[in-house]
Order: C-alpha cells, then sequence, then structure tokens
C-alpha cells in the first residue's frame, strides 16, 4: 500500500455565507494528517468538480445549510462521473433532514452525510476506513 497524504477538498456550493462549522471541520481534517484544500463560498457545482480535478483530490467534502443539497448533491455526483472522478468519497455535512440524508446516500449522490453536533473523529474515522479499503492506496 503507498503511503501519502489524503488529499480532502472541502466546498461551500450554493448561496449559503455560515463558513464557521466548514473551517472547523477543515482544521480537524487537517490536524488529522490530511492535506485540505478549502474553496471559500459561493461555489457553483462547475468550479467544486474543476478544483477537485485540478487538484487531484481523493475526497470531496460538500458544506450546506441552505436547504439546496437535493440539487447540488447529485449535480456534483454526476459531473464528478462525467470527468472521471467517480472513485471520489463525497460526503456531505450541513442541516440535512434525515429523510434527505437517507435519500441522497441510498440513490448514491453522496457516500455519507453528517449532521451538526457529529464528531470530528466520525468524519476523520469514515475517510480513513475508505481510504484504507480503497484499490491502490
Amino acid at each position: 500500500m503507498e503511503d501519502r497524504t489524503i488529499r480532502v477538498l472541502v466546498a461551500k456550493p450554493g448561496l449559503d455565507g455560515h463558513d464557521r462549522g466548514v473551517k472547523v471541520v477543515a482544521r480537524g481534517l487537517r490536524d488529522a494528517g490530511m492535506e485540505v484544500i478549502y474553496t471559500g463560498l459561493h461555489q457553483t457545482p462547475q468550479q467544486v468538480v474543476e478544483t477537485a480535478l485540478q487538484e487531484d483530490v481523493d475526497v470531496v467534502g460538500l458544506s450546506i445549510l441552505s436547504g439546496a443539497h437535493m440539487t447540488l448533491v447529485p449535480r456534483i455526483k454526476e459531473m464528478l462521473k462525467e470527468n472521471g472522478l467517480d472513485d471520489v468519497l463525497l460526503l456531505v455535512g450541513g442541516i440535512i433532514p434525515e429523510e434527505d440524508a437517507e435519500k441522497l446516500t441510498s440513490e448514491g449522490h453522496a457516500d455519507r452525510v453528517f449532521t451538526p453536533g457529529e464528531p470530528l473523529k466520525k468524519i476523520t474515522a469514515c475517510i480513513f476506513d475508505w481510504f484504507k479499503a480503497k484499490p491502490g492506496s
């Protein structure tokens, strides 16, 4: 197994202007030893996917508090696949109702959904477990 740093893109798609939580998560991932690229606020799906391509990331983490998750997440997942990034772990965090979280994961739009208050340990463990199981890592 190749020993390398996990590269994580953390993005804020849509019109949501609140970024305190995503910055806490980004710092937690960095402190866990991951390389974190943060795109900033108000990213379009195209910008998120383009950055994922340019940065050659292993994980894309989306932070969405605006309620647009049922539109943004499927679009980003579709665009990742169209650009050959279907092996990238797609995580979503934010204010996501339980029924929407279940739909996003069961329909394959997101690999995992995290809601406010979930410990950073759960997020980092999810990424490390996925990375260990990923062929060629």
